[in-house]
């Protein structure tokens, strides 16, 4: 999304609340009768970026003579910033709010085949001025940049919290019976067919991603927050009770997507493969009473290396990382041990591995782990096995 929304911010900010000047003589509160403030929804396309979909704000003013509509995104990023995917990974990425015309947000998804959906808001004269005013206060230069959290505070949350922050008392949502997915099931069940993707992800997602979630954690899906809203109600405090959203459109068809197909060879095959390889190289050790040093390097190198960024994300700002049961397996140890290893010198790696491993295993019944890695833990027992016979 955002090598276009760059590229319209200019005119968009020329638009941005023109109602306020050609409007100057009117009461604010009457003339926002006449502006329609609505949630969008967006569904996904193959970016890796949009995999989850998007939602923003649409604020239509349809006075006669003067008819002005935009688009509030809080979802625009420079992929282009210097070390965005390693500050992306450690939760230091900044987004910021955008303001683009209606049409040309719509058309950008139309191109990849999205629908976009419109919940336009049964909002009252004088709470689309406070939402009015929220936003305009939100876009102000030392207001629109933000700390991005994927699950937290995100493109769905923000335009979830200023709507709530407008009505005049609260939004009261109707509670989905044994709707309780995890983190990490919301995120497999919108990008299954993106395996290596969801590798990373599962590698990166600790134990906290695996717990159940509630209702408000669940709205960082922009899919979520529109069924929530189309069964939310505003309450003004005495009782009364009205529908949150009055009308819902769709101004983007869904259109054909190209779905890009994954890498054929899947994390799950290369996972067996090694497995097959190492039983191949174990028999063979078995035979020669020897072992091979240089597959000994090979699996440390493998899992030390990757073992150092699960290590440093422990310290990541991302609330769901720091508590990473992959880590009894990935982790910096192996390196440490490598130069024993190297010089075939008597070493405690190999018990130590074998306490990981079982320490592993035993931790995918608390945490989901990333596919392949149990086979993958399994070879590593072969491992074990053979040092522990021939050093006998």
């Amino acid at each position: 999304m955002g090598h276009f929304i760059k590229t319209i911010y200019v005119i968009a900010i020329g638009l941005l609340f023109q109602s306020n000047v050609k409007a100057e003589t009117i009461d604010p509160v009457v003339y926002m009768d006449s502006v329609e403030f609505s949630l969008i929804t967006c569904s996904p396309h193959e970016e890796i970026y949009s995999l989850y979909g998007h939602s923003a704000l649409r604020v239509h003013d349809l006075h006669q003579g003067h008819e002005e509509d935009v688009s509030f995104n809080w979802g625009v990023f420079n992929y282009h910033t210097p070390y965005f995917v390693p500050r992306f990974i450690f939760g230091l990425t900044d987004y910021e709010l955008g303001i683009a015309p209606f049409q040309a947000f719509c058309k950008y998804y139309q191109h990849w085949g999205s629908a976009v959906m419109e919940q336009v808001l049964d909002l009252t004269s004088e709470e689309k001025l406070k939402l009015h005013l929220a936003l305009k206060e939100n876009y102000m230069p030392q207001n629109r940049v933000y700390r991005y959290n994927y699950f937290y505070d995100n493109c769905s949350t923000r335009p979830r919290d200023i709507v709530e922050r407008s009505v005049n008392g609260s939004v009261v949502y109707e509670e989905r019976n044994g709707y309780e997915p995890t983190f990490r099931e919301i995120v497999h069940e919108n990008a299954a067919h993106h395996r290596w993707t969801l590798f990373g992800i599962d590698m990166l997602l600790g134990l906290k991603a695996d717990l159940k979630t509630t209702r408000v954690e669940q709205e960082f899906l922009p899919a979520n927050l529109l069924y929530d809203f189309d069964h939310a109600q505003i309450s003004d405090g005495s009782g009364n009770l009205r529908p949150l959203v009055k009308e819902r459109r769709m101004p983007v068809n869904p259109g054909v997507q190209v779905v890009e197909s994954d890498v054929a060879i899947t994390p799950t095959v290369c996972a067996i493969g090694l497995l097959i390889l190492s039983l191949a190289l174990f028999l063979l050790e078995w035979r020669r009473r020897k072992t091979f040093k240089l597959w000994d390097v090979a699996l440390m190198v493998f899992l030390g290396l990757p073992g150092c960024v699960l290590t440093l994300m422990l310290f990541s700002q991302h609330p769901t990382t720091n508590l990473n049961l992959e880590l009894l397996l990935v982790n910096p140890v192996h390196l440490f041990f490598l130069p024993a290893v190297l010089r075939r010198r008597k070493t405690r790696y190999w018990p130590l591995l074998a306490v990981m491993v079982v320490l592993y295993m035993l931790g995918a019944f608390f945490q989901h782990y990333a596919e392949g890695m149990l086979i993958l833990a399994s070879s590593l027992l072969l491992r074990i096995w053979i040092h522990y016979k021939n050093e006998k």
